[in-house]
This record gives structure tokens, sequence and C-alpha cells, in this order.
């Protein structure tokens, strides 16, 4: 007698645990679900706002790099292909008018630098880059960060990235030699040339191509 009463008292014992388990699972799923939906309204909030900044930043970076412009068409960056490293992103590409006529154009362009960075670049008629912004960087805090840092300055008494206006597209972006790299962020530096390499060079082709439109 006493042997079946506790084998009947260890399965309750069992039941009770597995119950528990069942509940704690729902409970889990539950609190899963909720925030699931509260990221989705919270994103569906802030998508919008966020994305809106993140144009007028870019629209501001188009002012900045060609100032002169007074207008800018689209250009589906889609058509532009794929970047000569294969490495960097074309986000977006436009054609800078004055007076009615091309004098230039701009690109937004993104790809790994130490971790990841975007930039806006401007290149007149010319071939030569008429100003580059950061829009976005990820690098190391007081190292690769320094590239787009508007406090940061080079023995020029330049910023990093004030340093390439007016050079010629030409003679090409190569850190240490065609222009100052960070002391400390070589691979920053490597990555920003890779990213005005690949942005100009598809920039003057397509003003090679439109230049007369």
């Amino acid at each position: 007698m006493s042997g079946t009463a506790t084998t009947k008292t260890a399965g309750a014992d069992n039941s009770g645990s597995a119950w528990s388990m069942i509940k704690l699972g729902l409970v889990l799923a539950a609190y899963a679900v909720a925030s699931c939906a509260m990221l989705a309204v919270v994103n569906g909030f802030t998508g919008p706002v966020i994305k809106a900044n993140q144009q007028r930043k870019a629209n501001a970076a188009m002012l900045t790099v060609l100032p002169q412009a007074e207008d800018f068409t689209d250009i589906d960056a889609a058509s532009c292909g794929t970047t000569p490293s294969g490495t960097t992103t074309i986000q977006a590409v436009k054609l800078a008018k004055a007076g009615g006529k091309v004098i230039g154009g701009v690109i937004q362009i993104s790809g790994p630098t130490y971790d990841h960075a975007a930039v806006m670049i401007g290149v007149d008629t010319l071939g030569t880059v008429t100003g580059v912004q950061f829009l976005e960087n990820t690098d190391s805090p007081g190292f690769g960060s320094k590239a787009s840092d508007p406090n940061f300055t080079l023995s020029s008494g330049k910023t990093f990235y004030g340093q390439f206006t007016g050079k010629k597209v030409a003679d090409g972006f190569i850190a240490g030699e065609t222009f100052d790299a960070i002391s400390g962020a070589t691979i920053t530096s490597k990555g920003v040339a890779n990213l005005l390499s690949d942005g100009t060079a598809v920039l003057t082709g397509i003003l090679k191509e439109k230049g007369n439109d």
C-alpha cells in the first residue's frame, strides 16, 4: 500500500511540474507577442520620421558638396550597375544644373570602412571634386570617427573630408599618397578612399554620358 501511495504522489508531482512549465511557456509567449506588437507600433511612428530626417540630411549634403547647383535631377541608381570595387553600394545619383545646364553631379554611396560609412560626393563637369560630406560613420570613436568629425583637423588645418574639395578625380584617391590619412585609422582612411574612388568613377561616367542633356 505504501508503495502504491508513493507512486501516485510522484505522478502528481510530475504532472504539476509539467503544467508549471506549460504555463511558463505560455506567459513567455504572451510577452513575446506583446513586445513584437509594441515594436511594430513604435516603428510605425518612428520609421517615417527617421526616413524624413535622413532625406533632409541628404538634401542638405547635396547643396553643401555642390553649392552652385540650382536644381538636381534624379538618375536611376539601379541603372548605374555595380561599382568598380564591387564592395560599395550606390544609394542615389543626381545631375546638378544651373542656368539650365549640367554643371556636375552628386552621388551618395556607402560601404565598409573600419565598420561602415556613407558619403555624399560632388563632382563638376571638369572632373574636380566640389565637396564631400559624411551621412553616416560608425567607425571607432576617437579613431575612425575622426573622418567625419568637423572638429578634427589635419596638419593642413582642414578637416579630413574637407581636404578632398578641389582635388582632381584623375589623380586618384590613395591614402597617404594623394591625400592625408588619419593617424591610427589606416583602415578607415583606405575605406573612404575606396568610397571616393568608386563614387567618382561612377559619377564621372554619368557626366560624360549625360553632361550635355
